[in-house]
């Protein structure tokens, strides 16, 4: 039956790597999930078989139909805008189901001293079990901030007590250390007091909250992905402790991934992961005015939907940048539509794609896929960069912080040195927004200032509709 357990891992393991590996393109993303689901059920079956014991099979069946009910209706029924929250959501519960289960083995082998009555080496298993309660109470707590960001509960920008924001982490940081060190001497002997492990949730849970809190919402895709790699080091650490290879494999590659992933986006926003996690910019709130600028003397120039029809068919070529505004308005299959009506007169349409927009990893690509854009269609920043020169038309939907000219014009905006979409170097710009406010960042846009640009208000769905439907009349 060992050899049947591992054989079956070996398969788990083996369908979690093609199941990510079909994450990376929108055509093969639901196939690798579902690879990756049939895997993770592989596991599950190998798990009851090494348990054996059918009492603990009740319990695990149990709990596996509570998840499936309280899981499955939010995931159904949620909207694309609100998928990053319920992605943060999820990873949160993964992270505090970590710090429970090194709760629950801590209970179990009696302070850890049980543990010291088995055979095989006890000091990693400790280590490892006090690892997952820290990492996983602050992705848990952490996680949850970011959920609550997200859905404009707390406030977007961010929440610190200034100077004394970085000691106070530092304190509460070397408190959960110390309390975990407590925990680790005492089960060589007869165990510390169970408060000092719950003084270890406590620490690690209210660092998360103060971690995350000064971070901004521009920074909050980075934010996402960092919490995901924490969740899965702590999976992988708790794996360890109860000796389940399915745990540690599976919180290995979460946390690699989600590793490289925020490595990647940090890169893109030309910061480093210490600078986003010591206090990020964003969400303070712009002006809402609809054609002045807060700055002064500038003046936003208007358009309209017949306006913008006639720039659109005479161009060769048109580049879409899709941002969060074009989340929030569902506009994702009328710009489709409008690009199916660009197409068939022989206009080339792309889509430009930055690392960080929207409110999580992939937000557009998502949205864009939801609608059968082609994948070959979207263009990544780096990839895009050197065509918005040769573009007659470029549309910018709901898209704030990725596309301002300040970061590579002005050394004093807080954005300064992020790559950003040179949307401003095609010949004309169409802006399409609800409102001159500024973006997740709180930076006002130079962009819809530009003597290229005019601005297109109103919700951007209806918007893009009007403008198919003028392209139709011409």
């Amino acid at each position: 039956m060992e050899i049947l357990v591992y054989a079956l891992y070996i398969i788990a393991f083996a369908m979690f790597i093609l199941g990510l590996s079909g994450l990376t393109a929108p055509k093969s993303a639901v196939r690798g999930n579902k690879i990756a689901a049939a895997g993770m059920a592989v596991a599950f079956v190998a798990t009851l078989i090494h348990i054996r014991d059918t009492s603990s099979w009740l319990l695990i069946i149990a709990a596996l139909v509570v998840g499936v009910i309280v899981g499955i209706p939010p995931a159904r029924r949620v909207k694309m805008t609100a998928v990053p929250q319920l992605v943060a959501l999820f990873n949160g519960v993964g992270g505090g189901t970590v710090a429970l289960i090194a709760w629950g083995e801590y209970i179990d082998s009696d302070g850890f001293t049980g543990l010291h009555v088995t055979s095989g080496p006890v000091l990693p298993l400790v280590i490892a079990s006090l690892f997952a309660a820290i990492i996983g109470s602050l992705s848990f707590w952490g996680s949850i901030v970011a959920f609550m960001k997200l859905q404009q509960i707390l406030p977007g920008h961010p929440l610190s007590v200034g100077r004394l924001q970085q000691p106070l982490n530092a304190i509460l940081f070397i408190g959960a250390v110390v309390a975990a060190v407590i925990v680790g001497i005492g089960s060589a002997s007869a165990g510390a007091s169970p408060i000092w492990f719950v003084a270890i949730l406590i620490l690690a849970g209210i660092l998360g909250v103060t971690m995350v809190l000064p971070i901004g919402g521009a920074d909050m895709p980075v934010v996402i992905s960092l919490l995901n790699a924490l969740t899965g080091l702590s999976a992988a650490a708790a794996g360890l402790a109860l000796n389940n290879i399915a745990m540690i494999v599976a919180g290995m590659i979460v946390g690699a991934s989600g590793t490289i992933l925020t490595n990647l986006m940090a890169k893109a926003m030309n910061r480093s992961i210490l600078s986003i996690v010591a206090g990020g910019f964003g969400g303070g709130s712009g002006g809402s005015g609809a054609a002045t600028s807060s700055a002064g003397d500038q003046v936003a120039k208007s358009t309209s939907a017949a306006d913008a029809a006639i720039k659109l068919a005479y161009a060769n070529q048109v580049i879409v940048v899709p941002g969060y505004g074009l989340a929030v308005a569902q506009a994702q299959h009328a710009v489709k539509d409008m690009a199916k009506v660009l197409e068939a007169r022989g206009i080339e349409v792309k889509y430009a794609i930055h690392p960080v927009a929207g409110r999580m990893p992939g937000h557009m690509n998502v949205l864009l896929a939801e609608a059968d854009v082609e994948y070959d269609a979207m263009k990544e920043m780096d990839d895009i960069n050197g065509e918005f020169s040769r573009t007659d038309v470029t549309i910018v939907i709901g898209a704030n912080d990725v596309t301002n000219p300040a970061a590579r014009t002005d050394p004093n905006s807080p954005i300064f040195g992020m790559p950003v979409l040179n949307v401003t170097e095609s010949r004309s710009v169409i802006v399409l927004k609800r409102s001159m406010s500024s973006g997740f960042a709180g930076i006002e846009n130079p962009l819809f200032f530009g003597a290229n640009t005019t601005m297109l208000f109103g919700d951007a769905k209806k918007s893009v509709a009007q403008v198919t439907e003028e392209l139709k009349a011409l």
